[in-house]
């Protein structure tokens, strides 16, 4: 009888509580707001143990990329200490009963519970299981798809998209090499950016973007469509004459066919003067990537090197995750208009991508840079939501 009286008592004293802080506002109680999945909680353990290792190499020997991942981790659980400190002042404000203290606790409530939902939406993404290369810089190759000249200016409106965005984010970048055919007109164009982790953010980039809009040659005024292919790799070298020993040595004699040529292109007295560019052939799986930019011809072998290790890297990392196809195939299967994952509507002033169908209704903001980054954060959101099934898939079946 005792019992029930108490939890009787108990029930009362809650449902006072919940009718104060709810009879003029929207604060939740402390069961209702969302939670960590339990394996993402469990990663934090993964994550204090990976902290531990990173910290017993750097001792020994400073390198600037186990240093990023060092610091990336001790943020993410820097993040998760704030969100536990957060979650426990919330649970005790609505715990008080003094009727003198309800209405402070209610405006703290009020103020901490965004706080709180920031916390997670960030924790949520960062206590996924990175991806392959996910710390690793990047390179862009960007090359015209169908609509000729057209085709050709807008990948090169998309080169500078991507510069501009390195300079939004203060990243540094090096463009590799920039061809041109004899009209004049880009036919291909690779950029490097060399910030550790870029890859985990540019790779959503990949793929065939479509452009709608009047060319400046058009005099009718007819709305012309064309396409850009773009493939975006994991950098494993830094293709340069230091790193080609390493380079060189990574591949068996029988694996590749390094031939030389004479640069073709416009101007330059060392154009078609001597054999400085360079061509490698993978043979195992038929990847040709060719060098020509510089005058020396070791440099240009270095750049040729650290590309093909890129491609060979990103099919790596397509097969782990059981896509048994080639890179090309896998990120652009074809530059048809119909294959796209991004529209740039130059009359409506939109951008859309068609992958996570968001909007964005500021071509200039995005092309200058500094709006980009808003379609990327959607895209990493589906991906989150993905990878967090596979996640729950993965461990379910074990």
């Amino acid at each position: 009888m005792i019992t029930k009286i108490l939890k009787f008592k108990s029930s009362f004293i809650n449902l006072v509580r919940f009718n104060r802080y709810n009879s003029s506002t929207n604060i939740l109680h402390p069961s209702e707001l969302p939670q960590l999945h339990p394996l993402l909680i469990k990663r934090v353990d993964i994550l204090k143990n990976d902290l531990q290792n990173l910290s017993i190499k750097l001792e020994s020997q400073y390198n600037e990329e186990i240093q990023t991942n060092y610091d990336k981790i001790s943020s993410i659980l820097s993040k998760y200490e704030e969100f536990n400190s957060v979650r426990s002042e919330i649970t005790e404000l609505y715990n008080i009963t003094d009727s003198e203290l309800i209405k402070d606790a209610t405006m703290e409530i009020t103020n901490l519970q965004p706080k709180y939902t920031d916390l997670i939406k960030e924790l949520n993404y960062h206590l996924i299981p990175p991806i392959k290369f996910a710390e690793k810089p990047c390179i862009i190759e960007m090359h015209p798809g169908v609509g000729g000249s057209e085709a050709a200016l807008f990948t090169f409106d998309l080169l500078q998209m991507y510069i501009n965005f390195c300079h939004f984010k203060k990243w540094k970048f090096t463009i590799i090499s920039m061809n041109k055919n004899s009209s004049g007109f880009i036919n291909e164009a690779i950029l490097s950016i060399d910030e550790p982790g870029s890859y985990d953010t540019i790779r959503f980039e990949s793929g065939v973007h479509r452009v709608q809009r009047i060319p400046e040659t058009e005099t009718k005024g007819r709305v012309h469509t064309s396409t850009a292919a773009v493939v975006v790799l994991p950098k494993i070298s830094e293709g340069n004459e230091s790193t080609l020993v390493e380079d060189e040595k990574f591949f068996k004699p029988n694996e590749i066919r390094i031939e030389y040529m004479r640069a073709s292109g416009k101007g330059g007295q060392h154009v078609n003067t001597t054999d400085s560019a360079v061509r490698i052939v993978h043979l195992p799986t038929g990847i040709i990537v060719k060098q020509q930019d510089e005058r020396s011809q070791p440099r240009n072998k270095a750049k040729a090197f650290a590309l093909l290790r890129s491609k060979l890297a990103e099919i790596e990392r397509i097969e782990e995750i059981n896509f048994q196809k080639s890179i090309r195939n896998e990120q652009v299967s074809t530059t048809d208009r119909s294959d796209k994952i991004r529209t740039y509507n130059y009359p409506q002033n939109r951008i859309t991508d068609h992958r996570c169908n968001f909007s964005l209704h500021d071509i200039d903001g995005c092309m200058k840079g500094n709006k980009l980054i808003e379609i990327i954060n959607k895209l990493k959101e589906d991906d989150y939501k993905t990878r967090l099934r596979q996640l729950i898939g993965d461990y379910s079946t074990k």
